[in-house]
């Protein structure tokens, strides 16, 4: 639906400002013991490094007469024929689903509303998502397009919606448009089959537009934007630490008796330690789709939805930076798993 302009001055990038809750219990982890690899096949655009640019696209069901066997030989068609240089990503939302009356994963449900939300139903949802991610943007946009062609008849777009990263030294975690690195509490490649991938090598996609203040914000002084965020703006270093992944000490205190880490600060709000340890993986974007309307595709892999319901209630109820944010659209999808050699990735939705 828009198309983001190459990044500008504060333009920088990425970075899935963690969603929150407090809530729940925390996500099982996966039965796999500690460094094990599920044996499923996993889909490209979650795990894999992450180009520069991104285009999300969803699709509904054309029409009511749609059957289970035509959505399957469309999505069979999408991944006979991949793009050059392009990760295909693709999850089924609850609606498509209910509307071909087939049972749904148990963990995949709407995600609830939160406080301070204002979504634009013509920006989210879809009963397929659809991630593309590559280094040239217009490569990304002819993909799509095959995409939508091959899709006639059977999907309709709903919407769809660019991203960006900035440059970036090799190994480097990007900066968010606040000027923040972000990411840094993703957890490692180890710890994927644990927190992300099921046993069967399905996942979840959590999908939020999040409107930014970057004017606002930025134009706040550093130590308070520090506060805010709970790290420091320039080395990404934990408040109380010295270097980006140093530990983040949730108790350590000032000589006055104060968090180092402010109470309603957004690194301590979003800390897995509330969550018994579960983590997701986050591979946000920028967007600039002008002066206005500026911030952060949150896009995040997990386990299960549950933990970001859990993380963003908390997130809703206190976290500094709200004043600073506006979720504006949200979708929720069943990644699928990647199909075994000879056989046809649409038989994976069942």
């Amino acid at each position: 639906m828009t198309v983001s302009p190459p990044p500008r001055r504060r333009t920088l990038l990425l970075a899935p400002l963690a969603a929150a809750s407090a809530c729940g219990a925390p996500s099982a982890p996966s039965s796999h013991p500690a460094g094990a690899r599920p044996r499923a096949r996993t889909q490209h655009g979650i795990a894999t490094a992450q180009p520069a640019r991104v285009l999300l696209t969803a699709y509904d069901l054309a029409s009511p007469a749609a059957t289970a066997a035509a959505v399957r030989a469309t999505l069979s068609a999408w991944w006979s024929r991949p793009a050059p240089d392009i990760t295909l990503t693709v999850a089924a939302g609850p609606g498509l689903y209910r509307k071909l009356a087939m049972p749904a994963p148990d963990r995949l449900k709407a995600l609830p509303a939160f406080p301070g939300d204002r979504l634009d139903p013509r920006r989210g949802g879809g009963d397929v998502l659809v991630q593309l991610c590559g280094d040239d943007a217009a490569a990304c946009a002819r993909a799509a397009t095959r995409l939508t062609a091959r899709a006639a008849g059977v999907l309709t777009q709903r919407w769809r919606q660019e991203g960006f990263l900035p440059p970036r030294a090799a190994g480097q975690t990007p900066l968010n448009l606040f000027g923040f690195k972000d990411g840094t509490e993703n957890p490692g490649a180890d710890e994927l089959h644990r927190w992300v991938w099921n046993g069967d090598g399905t996942t979840y996609l959590v999908y939020r537009r999040i409107h930014m203040a970057v004017d606002t914000f930025t134009a706040l002084p550093v130590a308070q934007q520090e506060r805010v965020i709970g790290r420091h703006r320039a080395s990404g270093a934990p408040l109380g630490g010295e270097r980006e992944h140093d530990p983040v000490d949730l108790y350590a205190k000032t000589p006055q008796g104060r968090y180092l880490i402010p109470a309603q600060s957004h690194v301590r709000l979003a800390h897995s330690r509330l969550d018994g340890g579960a983590r997701m993986l986050r591979r946000g974007y920028s967007y600039d789709d002008g002066t206005d309307d500026r911030g952060l595709l949150f896009l995040s892999y997990m386990r299960d939805p549950a933990l970001f319901v859990r993380v963003q209630q908390r997130l809703a109820a206190a976290d500094a930076m709200n004043r600073f944010l506006e979720h504006r659209a949200s979708a929720v999808g069943h990644v699928l798993a990647a199909p075994a050699p000879g056989s046809a990735f649409g038989d994976q939705l069942r």
